[in-house]
């Protein structure tokens, strides 16, 4: 059902061909005042182009909010993510889900800032990403008016969409003509490639889908080594440099992509109910997964570590289907932060050929006792003839069991 009486809308714009004709044909259907919304999340696009296209489209100057959210995104987001090891069903490390939250949490501030009564977005009505941005949409602004075009219009093909766009003097990139091969989102966690000739789940990629990364057929035969210092459970810098957050991760992307590290091709659970094929790329956060689990291996007591495991999985979940903002992802992130005060230390690793290979963790907080483990004269340490005590008492229960299942047996 279409949204009556909009006045002014915030569209969350990339400057492509679908956000430009939905910039368009929200001016033609709604009559009403666009303010157009591109966030810099180190997509790796020149964002310029996207100014232009809007001014192009008769949007004023001072409605067109070009935000460079690196830093925020990396540091408020993506790290609080990693503090809990978090991957969505076994594999994907979230790295579209995590963007969605920010997007819409900026574009509500953009629409109180500008006097703006609705928002709107370029996902379609068969994936997840309407989800996410819709129920952020609502929590931060529960009377907003939303737009969603491809829930209403009838431009259903690309076809249509090039045909509208030529009608309307809308300019369209020249790789745009004809069928895409497959979709592209990117950020500065990953990309990743869907659609078209990615559908079929048996058809093995092609090379030219994997833009972030080389081959690890094709990487270095030298292993690279490098060590990532961490701070209550952030990397706070590599070999020994302090980073920015989201300079730490351009940096890490570059290792990755340099060794071939961080390709994942999916079949995942969409929230919306199908199941989808993705090729995914996140190399510097593939790399931070790995470190992270080495350094919370020395540094987490053992009860509190299997606790984190054990809540990961609803954690990934909430952050799939969108609710970042909700009380249960504060509460699960209340919880994971708690652990991460003593998640201090540094990590060796060595990249080699899409491998991430740890190869040493220490820390000022090490829960590793060397004379407790030692196999040499422990000197008292540790008592072996207490573990008899201890496997008696553990194995009651099974004792007790087994003893009753006698037939005419006694304990």
């Amino acid at each position: 059902m279409r949204v009556k009486d909009v006045k002014k809308v915030v569209l969350a714009y990339s400057g492509g061909l679908d956000t430009s004709v939905i910039l368009k044909w929200l001016q033609t259907t709604y009559q009403c005042e666009v303010v157009t919304f591109t966030a810099d999340l180190g997509q790796g696009e020149e964002l310029g182009p996207a100014r232009e296209k809007a001014l192009l489209l008769g949007i004023k100057p001072e409605n067109i909010f070009i935000d460079d959210l690196r830093e925020t995104f990396v540091k408020d987001f993506v790290f609080p993510m990693f503090r809990a090891n978090t991957v969505y069903e076994g594999q994907y490390l979230l790295g579209t889900s995590i963007a969605r939250p920010l997007i819409a949490q900026r574009q509500i501030e953009i629409a109180e800032q500008v006097g703006a009564d609705a928002v709107s977005h370029g996902a379609t009505g068969k994936g997840n990403d309407q989800v996410r941005f819709e129920i952020g949409y609502y929590s931060l602004k529960p009377d907003v008016k939303i737009i969603a075009p491809w829930r209403e219009w009838d431009l259903t093909s690309r076809t249509r969409l090039i045909e509208f766009a030529e009608q309307n003097q809308i300019p369209i990139a020249k790789d745009k003509r004809g069928e895409a091969p497959f979709s592209v989102d990117a950020n500065m966690l990953h990309s990743s490639s869907e659609g078209k000739i990615l559908e079929e789940p048996w058809d093995a990629p092609d090379e030219i889908v994997w833009q972030r990364t080389i081959s690890p057929m094709d990487a270095p035969d030298v292993a690279t080594e490098i060590t990532i210092d961490f701070k209550n459970g952030d990397a706070v810098g590599i070999n020994g440099e302090a980073l920015s957050p989201a300079t730490l991760l351009t940096r890490l992307n570059e290792l990755g992509k340099a060794n071939g590290i961080g390709r994942l091709d999916l079949v995942e659970n969409r929230f919306v109910g199908m199941k989808s094929r993705g090729c995914y790329e996140t190399p510097g956060g593939t790399i931070l997964l790995q470190a992270h689990r080495a350094i919370e291996s020395i540094t987490l007591d053992r009860e509190a570590a299997h606790l984190k495991d054990s809540v990961m999985p609803r954690y990934a979940e909430v952050i799939y289907n969108g609710f970042w903002f909700s009380p249960e992802r504060r509460m699960l992130q209340a919880l994971i932060d708690a652990s991460q005060a003593s998640v201090e230390g540094t990590v060796r690793l060595k990249l080699y050929k899409g491998n991430v290979i740890v190869t040493g963790r220490k820390s000022p907080h090490s829960l590793y006792s060397m004379k407790h483990v030692t196999f040499d004269e422990d000197q008292g340490a540790y008592d072996q003839f207490d573990a008899q005590g201890f496997i008696k008492l553990n194995a009651l229960r099974l004792r007790l069991g087994a003893m009753a299942g006698r037939k005419g047996g006694t304990l």
